[in-house]
């Protein structure tokens, strides 16, 4: 805050600086005056270039949870007392800029006026008052610092715990209290999903945050603010939706090349809705069953007419339609459907296809799907039931057919860097380096577009 001292030295020198613009002194020439149409212009402008933050699904002042609303409630607190500092300073300073103006020949040579610099009563008003606004700012401040560090005592009992943790460039989310068996007698292990965190609405949720890698941050604006994820050091937030709804978030620490596109959402659900949901999640992946012996191979007729519906689609373009954007919590509960309503009939010979290259393709070394293929590493997601998610690499794009064979066949294009085209913990992904470990990448995994489609076609069948 700016002290009573230097506020007085800037309100001389300002009456200064005028004087000798006035007189044309070769230090300080006359500057044109700005047009009145442009300041107006300017004023007019105000509105849409800071209005932007305003709304939007990751909007901090549209809060949908009473930890965004009291980090709401406290902005507003700091902006009005600023809002009053400044409106006071200005004014004082428009005073003395009008009231001091040197409008003749005489006024530009004579004495400045009584200076109050020094004066014993104004000097202490001042300070009595900057501390005054400390401390209207403080209060709320540690009341809200208290409120949101963790699950108030009232709700404690019946918070529902999760573990986030951060990835490049994903989110991993397990649930300690929903434990899936795993194949061939391996035991249980708690329920994972991948870039959705589906919560019960109108109760308290404590996230235990974790980090893999490199340093990220967990915000949903419109539930929670941001919290760290550091490697090696828990931490935690809690949060509680009012009610049904979708929600997005974003990793707000920069992570790398593809911090930008590190997204992922949170689903609010009625409490009888969201125990459908975790049961449906805890089975294991769904098997489409054959309809016909069929033709296997890329050349079937089923695999041409497929992939012949995806196009080949420019790098960066968005990966969303308005149409989900319209209702996404009615598109999402749409997308938990076993077979939606006007969706083409399953080609199980396709699909059988597509779950024997998975394994071909090596994908298995990373991915896990419970139930068809066994292996899976910590550092890339489950896919168990990826196609009930809205959805894919990393909560960048829709989860469409179009998207799905545009991530798989060109992943590089939609996300930089990403660990499946670079390969991680000494595993190769699309691309391998040269043999003599030079920054040149050759290709190690390749996919055909028939090939492309049958992965579709598989991973579109695992509801």
């Amino acid at each position: 805050m700016l002290s009573p001292a230097s506020f007085f030295r800037c309100l001389h020198a300002s009456a200064m600086l005028r004087r000798m613009r006035r007189a044309g002194s070769r230090f300080c020439p006359r500057l044109p005056a700005f047009p009145r149409a442009a300041r107006a212009a300017a004023l007019l402008a105000l509105p849409v270039i800071f209005g932007g933050w305003l709304s939007g699904p990751q909007s901090t002042l549209d809060t949908e949870g009473p930890v965004a609303e009291s980090q709401r409630h406290l902005f507003y607190t700091t902006l009005w007392v600023t809002v009053v500092i400044f409106v006071l300073v200005a004014s004082v300073l428009a005073y003395a800029t009008i009231k001091f103006r040197a409008r003749t020949s005489a006024d530009e040579h004579a004495e400045p006026p009584p200076q109050s610099h020094g004066n014993p009563l104004v000097e202490l008003t001042l300070i009595g008052l900057s501390v005054a606004a400390l401390v209207v700012i403080a209060i709320p401040t540690l009341r809200g610092i208290m409120y949101t560090y963790d699950v108030p005592e009232a709700e404690r009992a019946g918070a529902y715990e999760v573990t986030a943790t951060g990835f490049q460039w994903w989110f991993k989310f397990d649930y300690p209290a929903e434990e899936v068996e795993l194949p061939n007698n391996a035991g249980r292990a708690p329920l994972t999903v991948a870039n959705e965190l589906v919560i019960p609405a109108g109760r308290a949720v404590r996230i235990d945050l974790r980090a893999y890698d490199v340093i990220h941050s967990f915000w949903v604006p419109k539930l929670a603010g941001k919290v760290d994820m550091i490697p090696n050091r828990g931490n935690h937030l809690w949060l509680k939706a009012d009610r049904p709804g979708y929600y997005w978030g974003q990793c707000a620490e920069f992570c790398g090349e593809s911090h930008a596109v590190m997204r992922f959402r949170v689903i609010a659900l009625a409490a009888d809705e969201f125990a459908a949901w975790l049961e449906n999640q805890k089975h294991n992946a769904r098997d489409t069953a054959a309809q016909s012996a069929g033709d296997n191979n890329d050349t079937a007729p089923a695999a041409r007419v497929q992939f012949a519906a995806y196009e080949k689609i420019p790098r960066n373009t968005p990966g969303w339609s308005a149409d989900f954007d319209a209702d996404p919590l009615v598109n999402w509960r749409r997308q938990q459907e076993p077979r939606p309503a006007g969706s083409p009939p399953a080609d199980a010979a396709l699909i059988a296809r597509g779950r024997a290259l998975f394994t071909e393709k090596t994908c298995i070394t990373c991915h896990t799907i419970r139930g068809h293929h066994i292996g899976g590493a910590p550092f890339a997601p489950d896919l168990t039931h990826v196609a009930t998610r809205t959805t894919i690499a990393g909560g960048l794009l829709e989860n469409t057919g179009a998207n799905l064979h545009r991530w798989i066949t060109d992943p590089d294009g939609v996300k930089p860097g990403n660990k499946m085209w670079r390969g991680v913990g000494g595993m190769s992904g699309y691309t391998v380096r040269d043999d003599d470990n030079t920054l040149d990448w050759r290709t190690h995994i390749a996919v055909t577009a028939p090939e492309a489609a049958a992965l579709v076609a598989y991973l579109q069948s695992l509801k």
